[in-house]
């Protein structure tokens, strides 16, 4: 599990007094107020970011760093990450999970039997998918109709049975015509 978790991108500058607009990856914006520091993804590293003012804007936070008074100084951030350690992350409820946590756990039927690992989640709106990359070991590979042997899995409580953070597998029911697509 990774120590940082992302919580937004820097889209553009907003302005010239050195602020920026920034796209937001998690459920709640408005977290964003609650925060004091951030760290930067700076391409060479992580540079810890003070912030002074936080707006909203649309679907936009609006941030504006301390010592940061100029659109030359944070030009040079747009497209880069924005992230929080563990220790300042939301606290989840039960069953919920944060999707960097997801990624990589090995996917079992109900039976026991190897599906593979969850490569990605996509989040629809209605529920999220977990985007489960079928295992060349797994007896299904060969039944995927799909060449790339990706399943889509619906994370509802039908089809999600247990997750297992710490042994980093989860089990599945596998729904009537979930392995033809």
């Amino acid at each position: 599990m990774d120590d940082l978790l992302q919580v937004g991108a820097i889209a553009t500058t907003h302005g010239v007094q050195g602020e920026v607009k920034v796209f937001p990856m998690t459920d709640d914006v408005k977290r964003f107020k609650k925060l004091k520091k951030i760290l930067l993804d700076t391409g060479k590293g992580y540079q810890e970011m003070e912030i002074s003012q936080v707006k909203f804007f649309k679907n936009m936070v609006i941030l504006k760093f301390k010592g940061i008074d100029n659109i030359n100084e944070v030009e040079k951030y747009k497209g880069k990450g924005l992230f929080v350690t563990r220790e300042q992350a939301v606290i989840c409820e039960k069953n919920e999970y944060f999707i960097a946590d997801l990624i990589g756990l090995k996917v079992f039927t109900e039976a026991g039997e190897l599906l593979g690992e969850i490569k990605d989640v996509l989040q629809t709106g209605a529920n999220d998918v977990y985007v489960v990359q079928i295992s060349e070991e797994s007896p299904y590979a060969q039944q995927m109709k799909n060449p790339d042997r990706e399943l889509l899995l619906p994370a509802i409580q039908e089809c999600i049975r247990t997750v297992d953070m710490a042994g980093r597998k989860m089990q599945v029911y596998l729904m009537p015509g979930l392995l033809e697509t």
